[in-house]
């Protein structure tokens, strides 16, 4: 496992120096006030949703399955650490990772984070744009993304919305993310770069 320091308390000079798409300063400054309780509570609720609709989201891991994933939104002032453990998985939120071990780190603005998390990104592209930085057990993580997805997440699943109400809500959603990336700058999402060349 590695234990690793994020190289600035800053997290938007952090998330400028790889990529764009970063939340307004204002916005991490207000979330650095905010205790991380709800945000705990807000994560297990996605997570067991996830489950719950998705019985077998970590089951292809394997030997992966044991390992600590990372996940660092770097313009946001807190980080998760995921265990996807086949019996008991967890997501838990931190500060920082000061004293945090783990086995993969996965770095990138919330906005590029969420967009693999639906689907919406391609992680090679982001990988070799930079706007995605992998630091650890690559293995492990290439492992994780072909589970997700393989899982065909969505953000209205994941907001354990009823299915009758899942496509509408969930297109809904992404129009919203789309336009919230073209105003902060966020890299194009893969439909978006198919429409401009076709």
């Amino acid at each position: 496992m590695v234990e690793m320091t994020p190289p600035s308390s800053d997290v938007a000079e952090v998330a400028s120096s790889i990529g764009t798409g970063s939340l307004p300063w204002p916005v991490s400054k207000v979330m650095s006030a905010l205790p991380l309780a709800p945000l705990q509570f807000a994560s297990n609720r996605v997570l067991q949703t996830a489950l719950g609709r998705r019985p077998g989201l970590f089951s292809r891991l394997a030997e992966y399955s044991g390992k600590r994933f990372a996940i660092d939104p770097i313009d946001c002032p807190f980080v998760f650490l995921l265990e996807p453990r086949v019996e008991k998985p967890t997501l838990r939120v931190h500060a920082t990772l000061d004293g945090v071990t783990w086995d993969a780190r996965i770095s990138a603005v919330m906005l590029v984070l969420l967009g693999l998390l639906d689907g919406t990104y391609d992680g090679d592209a982001l990988f070799f744009s930079r706007d995605l930085l992998i630091e650890g057990d690559t293995a492990a993580v290439l492992a994780l993304r072909n589970a997700i997805e393989d899982a065909e997440l969505d953000p209205a699943l994941l907001l354990g919305a009823p299915q009758f109400v899942t496509p509408v809500l969930s297109g809904n959603i992404r129009r919203a993310a789309d336009v919230m990336r073209r105003l902060l700058g966020a890299p194009a999402s893969a439909s978006a770069r198919g429409d401009r060349f076709a």
